[in-house]
């Protein structure tokens, strides 16, 4: 049977939020609620294709440590089955502090570097080999090439980074069939002023460029020109964490089932709208049928 697979760190989000300010430097504020979820990433994107009723393959690492428990808990509860691929005795999950203010966030993660996570590209491409689609992460070029070979159709979405450039994703930019970044991260990879002039420079890596425009929807740029697919309506945003793991779960959905790219926007802009309207990066998602149903009406 097909599946949708992917291997990434596995991401706990402590969120504070409605308080009346951001903290400034020395300073204590509080939140009048704190709420810990699992974060983003590959393992939320696939969760969420496995809402959506497509076999999923998550590689993730998990330990022995509080958070690692909490994680392993939390993914029984969404019903995902994950691969561990973790057999040391630190905390291999990554930890972000999340503070959510009206429209504004601000982030504190860490990942302890010294927790001895075996990346081993053999036991990834055993457990990846086979599959339609693979959410791609960083750190297993060599299992994308052999994949990419076989006919694995590979998505990639690097996030946002201050050093995030075209020089240092290249390989993986070249080895991609999609790329989906938001307009922030669009603008910053190419070191260009507009998203007109991004979709540009993407478009010679890319046969179809589609680049996130938040509340605008996407651009969408192929061989037919310029297009944009318009976002949902009346979606009133909380809560942004998340919501490019969730596109991706969408546009993955259309590309499982065939659909034109122009669909699987469409998809993943449902996904992605539907995310933002409540705290937390796995809170508010659609079945299939409700995706189905929104898509239309788009």
């Amino acid at each position: 049977m097909e599946f949708l697979g992917g291997v990434g760190y596995t991401n706990i989000d402590l969120i504070y939020s409605d308080m009346d300010r951001l903290p400034a430097t020395g300073e204590e504020v509080f939140s009048r609620k704190f709420e810990m979820h699992l974060g983003g990433g590959v393992p939320a994107t696939l969760i969420n294709t496995t809402r959506l009723g497509i076999p999923s393959k998550i590689l993730t690492f998990v330990g022995k440590d509080v958070f690692s428990d909490f994680a392993s808990k939390s993914f029984a509860e969404y019903g995902a089955e994950i691969i561990n691929l973790y057999h040391g005795d630190g905390m291999p999950v990554v930890l972000s502090t999340v503070m959510v203010c009206n429209q504004d966030r601000s982030f504190l993660s860490f990942f302890d570097k010294s927790a001895g996570l075996d990346r081993s590209d053999e036991a990834v491409y055993r457990h990846l080999t086979g599959a339609k689609i693979v959410d791609m992460h960083t750190g297993f070029l060599n299992v994308y090439k052999r994949l990419k070979e076989e006919g694995t159709t590979l998505i990639f979405d690097t996030g946002w980074e201050d050093d995030l450039s075209i020089e240092k994703y290249e390989e993986y930019l070249k080895l991609a069939d999609y790329y989906l970044p938001n307009q922030k991260e669009a603008l910053k990879i190419t070191q260009t002023q507009t998203v007109d002039a991004a979709a540009e420079k993407l478009s010679a890596y890319f046969h179809d460029v589609v680049i996130k425009l938040d509340k605008d929807g996407c651009l969408l740029k192929n061989e037919r020109g310029t297009q944009f697919v318009p976002a949902m309506k009346n979606v009133r945003a909380v809560d942004s964490t998340g919501a490019g793991d969730a596109f991706m779960s969408g546009f993955m959905y259309g590309l499982y089932y065939n659909y034109p790219v122009e669909q699987c926007v469409r998809f993943g802009n449902v996904t992605g709208g539907t995310c933002v309207q409540e705290i937390g990066c796995l809170t508010k998602y659609v079945n299939e049928g409700k995706l189905l149903e929104l898509a239309k009406t788009l």
